[in-house]
């Protein structure tokens, strides 16, 4: 009987019950802060997996997995829980993990940094995160923004992920992890008040089976809950809870507390928080990803009967996806996650990810103050992009209308050296330039089909891509900068790899370690 629920109701109300402001998913025309006292979900349309959110005074963080791309996990700063701004990427080296996810091995797609939990604890951030290949680590830091400190290694085994953690009123210290190889069992660790290490005898099963997985714990009203996400063939993905009065357990009460919301998009992991209205709230990603990723919502807490019901309350005290709500708090100041950049900066903006850890001798802000230069090597494959170790990437979005021009110099090229602009994730797409025996030429790829263009005899060339709410990606070129032609045949973007589209700035050279390639700007329209 503990399941029928989920059956029953996946079964009535998926695809038809979302209440009144029901939207056909991925149709959204307005999203986020509505500017009037209200917000519309999703509040972030773009691929920030794996969330998780605590509040520390009157600010808010929250954390994402990164997977291969470098600096890893991202950390962002929200003031109202809707509006949010990227604080700062955790972790700048991934090779503290795994020399697979350096540009000499790029072996770790739809692995690298998964699933994390975020913690505040005497005055000092901790992040915990694990691999699926390489285990469980941790850092710490004074600040969000850092220095972060290096990766400390806290269980080397392959096979685990979605740990989170909790220090009691004592100050000893706790970590849950989920052994998803062996049948998804979660444990219980005890973890040394630092939180550098953990002692792998000490594990207590607390939980087991159906997908079980996303653990997080928190402490409410003298009752610590272990909150966490099951899956069900042909019913979906949707939010548990299981509560004690000890943080040791035994974990015997359960209950689901949210439907699968199937036609949502199964939103599932995340974080409860109190926000500083005093009301609760689940920070949530939908969990099945389309070509825009796992986004972010915003759902409404209802406490009924000791339970955090998350969303839309329905009669019989179970949540489902709800697309709307009161602004949790004013805050003056509108936050945004920042996309274009004319790279005045000597280090590179929060926005920005390698594909795979890079060859930092091989990309430089100061040589030409103002312009991003990227210097061509050869890739690890001859022509294939993903395995082309100097791209640089950011999360794409998926709103109305979406608008990405950069400006090369290209005058600095050598023969065999190819860049331009890209989408990608497990296929990819891409126009630029390349140049053989001594001529530039115009080119089109689509997962490595090639499709070569016009010569290009100038210096300076613009390219452009346009999408909606379709996700269907149009290419231009432009000679001056204001007539922009269009060249190549229309992307799909796609998921892959865990992964929604991503778009990037990408320079390699199939012949060798020679030429470059200079960017004044990557422009994304608002």
């Amino acid at each position: 009987m503990k399941h029928l629920l989920a059956l029953i109701f996946c079964v009535y109300f998926s695809g038809c019950l979302m209440g009144q402001q029901q939207t056909e998913w991925g149709n959204w025309k307005n999203w986020g802060d509505q500017e009037d006292g209200t917000y519309l979900n999703p509040i972030i349309p773009s691929d920030y997996s794996d969330i998780d959110c605590i509040r520390v005074g009157e600010d808010y963080y929250a954390i994402s997995s990164t997977f291969q791309f470098s600096p890893g996990m991202t950390l962002l700063h929200s003031k109202d829980l809707v509006n949010w701004e990227i604080c700062s990427n955790i972790i700048d080296d991934l090779t503290q993990i795994s020399e697979s996810l350096n540009w000499t091995r790029m072996d770790r797609y739809g692995r690298g940094v998964w699933a994390g939990t975020l913690r505040h604890h005497n005055g000092r951030f901790y992040l915990f995160f694990g691999t699926p290949d390489e285990g469980y680590f941790m850092t710490s830091a004074a600040h969000p923004e850092g220095p972060w400190e290096p990766l400390t290694p806290l269980l080397a085994e392959a096979g685990w992920d979605d740990c989170t953690a909790m220090w009691d009123d004592n100050g000893k210290a706790y970590f849950v992890g989920t052994h998803f190889a062996d049948g998804y069992k979660t444990y219980l660790f005890k973890m040394a008040e630092d939180g550098k290490s953990i002692d792998r005898k000490s594990a207590v099963l607390i939980n087991s089976g159906s997908g079980r997985e996303a653990s997080k714990l928190i402490k409410v009203n003298g009752w610590y809950y272990l909150i966490f996400s099951e899956h069900k063939p042909g019913v979906g993905r949707y939010v548990m809870a299981k509560r004690s009065k000890k943080l040791t357990g035994p974990y015997k009460e359960e209950k689901q507390l949210a439907l699968p919301s199937c036609e949502a998009m199964e939103p599932n992991q995340g974080g409860i928080i109190l926000g500083k209205d005093n009301n609760w709230y689940f920070l949530t990603h939908h969990g099945t990803g389309d070509w825009s990723g796992r986004i972010v919502s915003l759902l409404p807490v209802t406490w009924v009967n000791g339970w955090p019901i998350p969303g839309e309350v329905l009669p019989q005290n179970i949540g489902t996806m709800k697309w709307g709500g009161k602004m949790p708090f004013k805050y003056t100041e509108k936050l945004s996650i920042k996309r274009s950049d004319d790279f005045d900066d000597e280090r590179l903006a929060p926005q920005w990810q390698w594909n795979y850890q890079p060859r930092k001798e091989y990309f430089s802000l100061t040589e030409r103050p103002g312009w991003l230069r990227l210097k061509a090597y050869r890739p690890l494959e001859a022509d294939k992009l993903l395995k082309a170790g100097n791209t640089l990437t950011q999360r794409t979005f998926r709103k109305q209308d979406n608008d990405v021009v950069i400006k090369m110099d290209i005058s600095n090229m050598k023969d065999g050296q190819k860049n331009g602009l890209c989408h990608f994730s497990s296929q990819h797409s891409a126009i630029g330039i390349v140049k053989e025996e001594g001529a530039c030429y115009l080119e089109y790829r689509k997962n490595d089909n090639i499709t070569r263009g016009i010569p290009i005899r100038s210096q300076y060339v613009w390219l452009r891509t346009q999408w909606g709410l379709d996700g269907k990606s149009h290419y231009y070129y432009s000679l001056d900068g204001d007539n922009f032609l269009p060249f190549g045949e229309p992307y799909q973007l796609v998921w892959g790899n865990y992964r929604g589209d991503r778009v990037g700035i990408y320079c390699f050279n199939d012949k060798g370690e020679a030429g470059f390639v200079d960017v004044d700007y990557f422009h994304y329209r608002l």
